[in-house]
């Protein structure tokens, strides 16, 4: 019997074990980090890290069990969840590319997401959304719940058929209360791996960072081909310098590129591999318009050699990564990749770039720049300009299946608050300073007027215009609204936040493809094949709005609280007071009075009391002389009175 119950115990501890390799086979996370120079003496550093699980588990190893609660709670087809500190430099850092295109947010925070439940359940699993993510990133993303605050787009935001919401926050400040949440949901957390170099006060004193959340989930619906499964995308892209910004300069007085490694740009290297990870890769780009430069220069590229005439890399790679050739006179990007496994446990080694001759080049640009500014001045009315102006005649720029005399199509999608009262019919569109027909230009419309304290406005256009236009400029008039005094936020001098546009180019693609001999299973290589529609933001608007004095209430408030409390008083001392009680405590305050005179007297006129005591012996004598002169005068008078009578 004991034999048999061994034999069991064995077969269990078997069984576990193998299905414990199952759950480990179909869990999959890799991380990932892209470094990539800019033309600003800058670096940029982007973060990848991917998990994947089956849909219908229950019990994970890897993938968070938070998020898995949310897809089945809130039944989440997509999400997205950003949050941004400052602004992407469009023109220096560039807009045609994959980082840019997909993981580029606007400040503050941005959440949109698909809910796969009936149309009338949206907004309520919105709002439980909202605060369920407000308690998990310890931020105030539970302001989106209202009406108020978030918006349904139809196809200006993403070409998704119902079930989408999508709400910003742009002045929702960001520290390190979010982040750690964020870093919590990675299977060696910042303890391993690429996650260990991310320093706190490196990335918050950069010059631009947004850290990025996105849920896919493919498993409501069964679908021939498609895998049940959730994927989880953590990205976190960050500009940053290193902090020895010593730039040496050539004999010809032009300076070098700043150089830099892993540890100046963090503070710190990747302190050891994340053994629960299924790879771990750094990747250092080199973008289209550096590798045009280093071509005219003669510089090779090709081989894993780590040093040549322009540059000199710390750490030879594991090999090079060229794009297929393109149409573009620019040149094709290179990446180098450095595979982590490669390095031995506990001895990583710093990557890094040092810069040999000068080189001045530009980052590939969107087919527009886009900016957004008021106009108007005064507290009652103003103008909205969305202004998109041409990089054709600059370097680095590119439109795709545009010839010329064709047109060029852009999708504007734009939230504004309700206390912003925009005209829409007021829309006029200037091409290089000439006023046209908005008909002539703007294809499609689709407008959701605000209501008053109820719902934002909400505006979606495509627009076609001739593609040799270099400026284009749209206007709206709108009035400003008057806010209840309990509506104002604590700083409402400072003014109130319009969320930034969205400005995307369906005919340009932002994707990368890789020669087939340089195929790689790296997910964020594979995410930058996939073509997406180009995205831009503009900037957030500050609008000035009537602020009302807030210390009249308080004025108000605290005089009439004294006149009540006065009143009031008084009243009370009246109503509760007992007069027989107060009589006693006169007539006793009255006797300690008289009692207390003589005993001051005595104490302090103790002479004084001895010399009224003497004359009260002569007193008889003195009154028998006060009475005999009284007497005289009083006969002598009766005489002379008499006399004169009759004499």
């Amino acid at each position: 019997m004991f034999v048999i119950l061994i034999f069991f115990t064995v077969l269990a501890q078997c069984f576990n074990g193998k299905e414990v390799e199952v759950v480990e086979e179909e869990e999959v996370f890799t991380e990932e980090l892209l470094l990539r120079p800019l033309p600003d003496r800058k670096v940029l550093t982007h973060f990848h890290f991917e998990h994947k699980a089956p849909f219908h588990h229950q019990h994970y190893r890897l993938f968070p069990k938070a998020i898995h609660q949310l897809v089945q709670k809130f039944r989440i087809r997509e999400m997205e969840l950003s949050f941004t500190q400052g602004r992407w430099n469009y023109e220096r850092w560039g807009g045609f590319d994959p980082v840019s295109s997909r993981n580029v947010k606007p400040p503050g925070v941005e959440l949109w997401a698909v809910f796969d439940v009936p149309p009338n359940q949206v907004d309520e699993t919105w709002k439980n959304l909202t605060h369920t993510l407000s308690g998990l990133f310890c931020a105030s993303i539970n302001f989106l719940e209202s009406t108020t605050a978030y918006s349904a787009p139809v196809w200006g935001f993403q070409k998704i058929s119902g079930g989408l919401r999508y709400g910003a926050l742009p002045r929702e400040a960001v520290c390190t209360e979010n982040i750690t949440p964020w870093l919590k949901l990675l299977p060696c957390r910042d303890k391993a791996g690429l996650a260990s170099i991310l320093e706190r006060p490196s990335i918050y004193n950069g010059f631009y960072h947004s850290q990025r959340l996105r849920l896919i989930s493919r498993g409501f619906e069964s679908q021939e081909g498609v895998k049940p499964e959730i994927v989880l995308q953590q990205t976190l892209t960050a500009v940053l310098q290193s902090d020895s910004q010593r730039t040496m300069t050539t004999n010809y007085g032009k300076k070098l590129q700043t150089s830099w490694s892993i540890r100046s740009i963090f503070g710190r290297k990747p302190n050891d591999i994340c053994v629960l990870a299924k790879s771990s890769t750094i990747f250092l780009e080199l973008d289209r318009g550096l590798v045009y430069e280093l071509n005219k220069l003669g510089v090779e590229l090709d081989t894993t050699s780590a040093d040549n005439a322009a540059f000199e890399l710390t750490v030879i790679p594991t090999r090079v990564i060229k794009e297929e050739k393109s149409s573009l006179n620019e040149g094709s990007p290179v990446v180098y990749e450095f595979s982590m496994d490669k390095f031995s446990p506990g001895k990583l080694q710093d990557i890094g770039l040092t810069w040999k001759h000068p080189i001045v080049w530009a980052c590939l640009q969107a087919p527009y720049h886009t900016n957004r500014f008021l106009m108007g001045s005064g507290n009652e009315r103003g103008s909205i300009a969305i202004s998109l102006r041409s990089t054709h005649s600059g370097m680095g720029s590119r439109i795709d299946n545009v010839v010329d005399g064709s047109k060029v199509e852009v999708v504007v999608f734009q939230v504004v608050p309700w206390y912003v009262k925009v005209y829409y019919h007021t829309l006029q569109v200037f091409i290089d300073g000439q006023p046209k027909m908005v008909a002539d230009v703007v294809e499609k419309l689709h407008v959701s007027p605000s209501e008053d304290k109820v719902s934002t406005g909400a505006m979606e256009m495509i627009l076609k215009f001739p593609s040799d236009a270099n400026l284009v400029v749209l206007t709206m008039e709108f009035d400003k609204g008057f806010l209840h005094i309990d509506e104002y936020p604590p700083d409402a001098n400072q003014g109130f936040d319009i969320p930034s546009a969205v400005i995307s180019f369906p005919n340009s693609q932002a994707s990368i493809t890789y020669l087939k001999e340089n195929f790689t299973s790296s997910p964020m290589l594979q995410k930058f094949k996939e073509k997406s529609v180009l995205l831009s933001y503009t900037e957030v608007l500050l609008v000035p709005l009537a602020t009302p004095d807030f210390s009249m209430p308080y004025n108000v408030i605290t005089i009439t609280c004294t006149v009540f409390a006065l009143y009031f008083g008084s009243l009370l001392n009246a109503l509760r007071r007992r007069v027989g009680e107060e009589e006693r405590i006169f007539e006793s305050k009255d006797s300690t009075k008289i009692r207390l005179v003589p005993l001051l007297l005595q104490k302090l006129f103790p002479k004084l009391r001895t010399h009224q005591q003497q004359p009260q012996s002569s007193s008889p004598s003195s009154l028998l002389r006060s009475k005999l002169i009284f007497k005289v005068i009083l006969v002598a008078g009766l005489a002379i009175g008499w006399h004169f009578y009759f004499g």
